[in-house]
């Protein structure tokens, strides 16, 4: 057997620990993805989806696309996937929102992309393993850099022109879904202020969350003299998602304790005070 067949056949085979490796991560990269498709909440969606992207750049590592992975870190899951998060954890997009189809058909349409991407991810895992390979060392010949340059602007440019027009569509529907078109004048704090006595309607400013509850997270709610906690000391954002705590069990139990040593106190006095009276 010549040399160039013995390394071919080296570089051919898997070793034990790019197996565990990849049947490890794999098993993550998956989940990840499961993840993002069902969670109920679009925060933890974007979280599954960073996962994923982190694992795709250990195998980047892990298989001598030493710039990939770093890309794949920096830019796809620091940068682009972040700002992706940020935004959703501001616009405050629940599950119910998710379920709200606008476009009448999207979800055949959706469903038939998926599929599409699905027999082309076939195809092109068909195709790399029915032909020859040609290791990374014929592939880093020129270097990593160079190869891939010379990859994307040549035999792949369609593939990554289109991949830069869904980013771009994504960046523009985030500011979208951001953006409030307004179609008044903003009213002053003054003008709040007269309109909230006029209206009478909460004249004093809002409550700070976790008075009186032994905490002050602001997804806490205050308790009211009585003990129930008061509905205006927290975000609406925070209830709509259901991501409120309730702490007012102690104090409940607290006064409840309180009232009970009230009435046996009073009691004693007036059977005290009887007793004098004879």
């Amino acid at each position: 057997m010549s040399t160039t067949a013995t390394l071919a056949a080296v570089a051919s085979t898997t070793s034990t620990g790019e197996a565990v490796q990849f049947w490890l991560l794999g098993t993550v990269a998956v989940l990840g993805a499961l993840g993002t498709v069902l969670m109920k909440r679009a925060v933890h969606s974007a979280l599954s989806l960073a996962g994923t992207m982190i694992v795709l750049a250990v195998f980047y590592l892990a298989e001598g696309a030493y710039f990939l992975g770093i890309v794949q870190i920096v830019v796809y899951t620091g940068a682009i996937m972040m700002l992706f998060l940020f935004v959703v954890m501001l616009v405050g997009i629940t599950a119910a929102d998710s379920l709200k189809e606008t476009l009448k058909g999207q979800r055949w349409l959706a469903a038939a992309c998926g599929v599409g991407f699905g027999i082309l991810l076939i195809a092109g895992i068909g195709n790399a393993k029915l032909n020859t390979f040609a290791g990374l060392g014929q592939a880093n010949a020129g270097g990593n850099v160079q190869g891939l340059a010379a990859l994307i602007f040549t035999k792949y440019v369609w593939a990554f022109e289109i991949t830069g027009a869904l980013l771009i569509t994504a960046a523009v529907g985030a500011m979208v879904l951001t953006h409030r078109e307004r179609t008044e004048e903003r009213r002053t704090q003054r003008e709040l202020a007269e309109l909230r006595v006029r209206e009478n309607i909460q004249v004093p400013p809002l409550p700070a969350p976790g008075v009186y509850a032994r905490h002050n997270a602001v997804d806490i709610p205050g308790l009211l003299p009585d003990g129930t906690p008061s509905e205006l000391t927290v975000n609406a954002t925070l209830r709509g998602r259901g991501q409120i705590r309730d702490v007012s069990g102690e104090p409940l139990t607290g006064v409840a304790e309180l009232e009970t040593r009230a009435h046996n106190w009073l009691e004693r006095v007036h059977t005290e005070a009887e007793e004098r009276a004879k």
